[in-house]
């Protein structure tokens, strides 16, 4: 059966997305070959909505508290677009921006979680 998911980040600079991950994130790796980190990620869990037309996909990182979470990835070099922006009854979201032109989100949610 499943045992895992493997997401994969597009970059126009992957050792520098690689290093951000490792250094500003400290997420735990392992070198599959070649300095090509595969990055061990927080629990997880998978929500399906509504969309006029299937096949989107998208990746959130959640934390407890966005401020400060923001804060110490800013120290570490990462920088986000634009103010933390509140979706009611869902969670406060904003834009980072990782070297290498990667986008991703960052989310403190407000309902219940899975994890």
């Amino acid at each position: 059966m499943i045992t895992g998911i493997h997401g994969i980040l597009f970059s126009s600079d992957p050792a520098a997305t690689r290093a951000c991950l490792r250094d500003a994130f400290g997420w735990d790796h392992v070198d599959a070959h070649d300095g090509w980190l595969i990055f061990r990620l927080p629990p997880a869990e998978l929500g399906v909505h509504p969309a006029e037309r299937g096949g989107q996909h998208q990746l959130y990182l959640m934390c407890d508290d966005l401020e400060p979470t923001m804060a110490q990835l800013r120290q570490k070099g990462v920088e986000f677009e634009g103010e933390p922006r509140a979706d009611r009854g869902v969670g406060t979201f904003i834009t980072a921006v990782l070297p290498g032109e990667v986008r991703i989100s960052l989310y403190q949610p407000d309902h219940l979680t899975a994890i």
